[in-house]
C-alpha cells in the first residue's frame, strides 16, 4: 500500500499544474478618443457617438481582434485600434464601391499611419467573407441597415442580409461579441422599403435576423437614444443628421 501511495505521490508532483486564464483588461477607450492626431471630420462626432461608453459596455477588451464591418473612413476602426493596443489588431471591410471614394482612401491612409496595427480591405456586398473564427469582437455601426438597401450610385446591388449575418458570426470566435448600433424605425413595414425610404431600420428585424443565424442578444443600452427624433424622417433630413434615436444591441455568439 506505502509503495502504491508513493508512485501516485510521485505522479501528481509531476503533473503540469493548470492555471486559469487570466482575463483580459478592458480596452483603454478613453485615452484611445483621446489621443492626439485623429481628424476634427472624427473627433466632432464624439460627442454624438460617445464611443467612450459604447465600447466600454459592448466590452471590448485589450489584445482583441476586431472586425469593424463596413469601416466607413474608419471612425471606431482607429479607435478600437489604439484602444485594444498593439497585442490587438483591426480590420476594416468597405464595399469595393464605397472603397475608391477619394475621402475614403485618404481617411483609410491617416489612419494606417497613426494606428499601424490595423489593414483594410474590400470585396462586393456579393462576395462578402472574413477568415474564420478569426475576430473577438465585431462592430457593425450605422451600417447593417444597408443590407436591405440597393444604390446603383454606391455600387450596392441587392443581397440577402443573412449573408452578411451569416459571415459575421463564422469570422467570430465562439464567446466572441458584436456590437450593432442603427438607426431606429418605426416598428413593422417592409424592411427594404423602409430603409430606401427613411435609411433607418427595425430593431426588431435586426434582433431577428441575428438570432436567427445563432446569435443571443446579452444587452441592450439606453446610451444613444434621442426621444426628440422623429421616426418618420430619413436619418439625412438637417433637422436630425447626426442625432437620430439610436439602439444599441451587444450579442454573444455562444462559446462551445
Amino acid at each position: 500500500m506505502r509503495t502504491k501511495i508513493l508512485i501516485a505521490t510521485a505522479l501528481l508532483a509531476s503533473a503540469p499544474i493548470l492555471f486559469a486564464k487570466p482575463a483580459a483588461a478592458p480596452a483603454d477607450v478613453a485615452a484611445a478618443v483621446a489621443s492626439a492626431g485623429r481628424p476634427k471630420e472624427a473627433t466632432d462626432l464624439d460627442a454624438v457617438r460617445k464611443p467612450v461608453e459604447v465600447l466600454r459596455f459592448m466590452g471590448l477588451k485589450r489584445g482583441d481582434h476586431v472586425l469593424d464591418y463596413f469601416t466607413g473612413t474608419g471612425y471606431y476602426a482607429e479607435i478600437m485600434a489604439k484602444a485594444v493596443g498593439p497585442q490587438g489588431h483591426v480590420v476594416g471591410w468597405n464595399s469595393s464601391g464605397f472603397a475608391r471614394r477619394e475621402a475614403v482612401i485618404n481617411a483609410i491612409k491617416g489612419i494606417k499611419e497613426r494606428a499601424p496595427n490595423t489593414a483594410f480591405y474590400s470585396t462586393p456586398t456579393t462576395a462578402i467573407s472574413f477568415a474564420p473564427n478569426s475576430v473577438d469582437f465585431a462592430m457593425l455601426h450605422l451600417v447593417y441597415h444597408d443590407t436591405y438597401w440597393e444604390s446603383e450610385q454606391f455600387g450596392l446591388p441587392r443581397i440577402d442580409p443573412n449573408t452578411v449575418v451569416k459571415a459575421v458570426w463564422d469570422a467570430v470566435r465562439p464567446g466572441g461579441t458584436v456590437a450593432v448600433i442603427d438607426h431606429i424605425a418605426p416598428a413593422g413595414g417592409d424592411p427594404r422599403a423602409v430603409v430606401d425610404k427613411l435609411h433607418r431600420i427595425d430593431p426588431a428585424v435586426v434582433r431577428a435576423d441575428f438570432e436567427r443565424a445563432g446569435f443571443v442578444l446579452e444587452a441592450q443600452s439606453e446610451i444613444l437614444r434621442n426621444p426628440e427624433d422623429d421616426h418618420s424622417k430619413n436619418v439625412f433630413d438637417p433637422s436630425i443628421r447626426g442625432r437620430t434615436d439610436r439602439f444599441v444591441y451587444r450579442f454573444r455568439k455562444p462559446a462551445r
